[in-house]
């Protein structure tokens, strides 16, 4: 997807507000840039929010998937299709999102990925 020029790149901050309502005045304006629809953030980002919602909150990975789908179902994200399989994967397995979005790199865009980690590369057959 092409990014215009007057949309902004939200970082995991934003994307927290936004799905936690925990601050009045963030949430606030958290909601109004993703209603803009001028907004839009990355995989990396969205793999701070899943360490965040997990490390932090100590949300449970099920509820985690959830928070991400609703979040791509209003933000726009680059390589979002292997961000929901990386969520996907990520909710049913004992690897980190950044793991589990290697697999989904390497299943739908068919990279090679090279690593010595053992329980990742059982995943990248």
């Amino acid at each position: 997807m092409q990014w215009s020029k007057n949309m902004r790149l939200i970082d995991a901050n934003v994307i927290l507000r936004y799905l936690l309502n925990d601050s009045l005045e963030m949430s606030s304006k958290a909601r109004e840039l993703v209603s803009s629809g001028n907004v839009y953030t990355k995989p990396e980002i969205i793999a701070e929010v899943i360490y965040v919602l997990k490390r932090v909150y100590q949300i449970d990975k099920n509820s985690i998937r959830a928070f991400i789908y609703s979040m791509l179902d209003d933000i726009s994200c680059a390589e979002e299709k292997c961000v929901r399989v990386a969520i996907d994967i990520y909710s049913s397995i004992s690897l980190d999102f950044v793991d589990c979005l290697l697999i989904a790199y390497h299943k739908i865009n068919k990279e090679n990925v090279f690593s010595f980690d053992k329980k990742l590369n059982k995943h990248l057959d």
